[in-house]
């Protein structure tokens, strides 16, 4: 295979100014149970690639299903590259890229029988259906995915990577009076099926919580001291803030460029935040980007001030800077793109307990039941939801959704907690039209003033 990229590369590079390959071959596994009936299960095997071609300024783009058509495929792109192309072409410079990046995994979820899966499954859908009364349905999931990707450029760079993605989600939903409320319980990774084990006591917690959510009254609309749980304050820091730090989206926006200019305050002092591909395990997780840049820990906010953003080769390029390896494609039907990784909030030094402390009245909100962003401003639906008062968790609440201004948001962040976790659920990340790639987030607990709490 390495053999044959280097040689269409080389048979077409000379009418370009850069010509790249990408080939990748997945075998996936999936299980679903809506209620009581198993809605989906099956075994999936796919194989294609894409070509893509530069030339002054001008990229070409053509994805193909069959080996036997590549050295054609190339020809396209390169024809449409040419076409198109009326400027400068700007590919910030690295280092050709050679390597091998093989499996290395725990348990490998190709070595479960699709049996096993569906019993492990089963036995969680049965546990929170088993608890009857108003837990009425369930919506339980899991898939895994093997990839092998190959990746070649005129620049010489030959990368080979093997990655597992996996993740599973169980929802109990529960209803009564025409009231119907869920909670769920997610897991992810990607180098280990052990994730998907023993979430028994999980699934009992996600139960407990939705039959609580129809019992509680909803939340008095108001602006509120918050305290978000890791999910959610990972959840925040990838919507609201990491796609405003991806390169193509400052480039091609001159408002935005204004708002985020390198040095500017976005925080206090205790406010850093990351995005990486090196946290092993993660789903976000990655050696080589799909551009083959070696992936890094990149920077966006370090002790409040911005200091950096997440760049493909041609934004990094465009705008000088230097590429972080957060070039990807979602797979090889489409272009890569600049998108994060593993968005995190980096540890502080606050307990839980001394965060509540001082709080008169606010919200403790806890992971994350949609939401939706639009350029600085936000709005977020905790899936659950208890009041402090006078320092101390009292009573839960419900349909508490949190809005405003990220940049005015972050300022307002006064404590970041010593307990920071990462998460990896089932879902992905949308942008472009690819949706959804794999990614996750991490946060300690973070404390917020003054967040408008939308509710009665």
């Amino acid at each position: 295979m390495k053999e044959r990229l280097e040689e269409v590369v080389r048979r077409h590079a000379g009418r370009c100014d850069y010509l790249e390959v990408h080939v990748e071959e997945t075998e996936e596994s999936r299980v679903q149970f809506n209620g009581p009936r198993i809605a989906d299960i099956g075994r999936k095997l796919d194989f294609g690639g894409n070509v893509r071609a530069l030339h002054r300024g001008g990229w070409g783009f053509a994805s193909f299903n069959s080996l036997d058509r590549l050295d054609e495929f190339a020809g396209y792109a390169v024809e449409q590259a040419r076409l198109v192309g009326k400027e400068t072409s700007a590919l910030a410079p690295v280092e050709p890229a050679r390597a091998d990046v093989l499996l290395d995994v725990k348990e490998d979820p190709r070595s479960v029988p699709l049996e096993a899966k569906v019993a492990l499954l089963k036995e969680y859908n049965d546990r929170a259906l088993g608890k009857g009364g108003r837990i009425v349905s369930t919506v339980t999931r899991y898939f895994d995915r093997m990839r092998r990707l190959w990746y070649a450029n005129s620049e010489g760079s030959l990368v080979y990577q093997e990655r597992v993605d996996l993740g599973g989600a169980v929802t109990p939903v529960a209803s009564a009076g025409g009231d119907t409320q869920m909670y769920s319980v997610s897991f992810g990774g990607s180098d280990d099926f052990g994730v998907a084990r023993g979430r028994e006591k999980e699934v009992d917690e996600a139960c407990a919580i939705a039959l609580g959510k129809l019992d509680a009254p909803k939340v008095k609309g108001g602006e509120y001291t918050v305290i978000l749980d890791p999910i959610l304050a990972g959840t925040f820091i990838h919507e609201a803030f990491g796609h405003l730090s991806e390169g193509d989206n400052v480039y091609e926006d001159r408002n935005l460029q204004e708002v985020m200019t390198l040095g500017r305050e976005f925080g206090g002092r205790l406010l850093n935040v990351y995005d990486t591909g090196l946290d092993k395990g993660e789903r976000g997780s990655l050696l080589f980007d799909d551009e083959g840049v070696p992936a890094e820990k990149t920077y966006l906010i370090r002790e409040g001030k911005l200091v950096g953003r997440l760049h493909s080769r041609e934004t990094a390029g465009k705008m000088g800077e230097r590429p972080t390896g957060n070039a990807r494609e979602i797979d090889y039907r489409f272009p890569p793109i600049c998108r994060m990784r593993n968005t995190c909030i980096e540890s502080g030094d606050a307990p839980f307990d001394r965060m509540l402390e001082g709080v008169k009245l606010g919200v403790y909100c806890v992971s994350a039941q949609g939401g939706q962003t639009n350029g600085e401003m936000f709005t977020f639906s905790a899936a659950n939801a208890t009041m402090i008062r006078d320092g101390r968790l009292a009573e839960q609440v419900r349909d508490a959704t949190l809005t405003g201004n990220v940049f005015v948001t972050l300022k307002n962040i006064d404590m970041i907690g010593n307990d920071f976790e990462t998460h990896n659920g089932p879902g992905g990340c949308g942008k472009g039209g690819q949706f959804p790639l794999q990614t996750s987030h991490g946060a300690p607990h973070v404390r917020i003033r003054n967040v408008v709490i939308g509710g009665e």
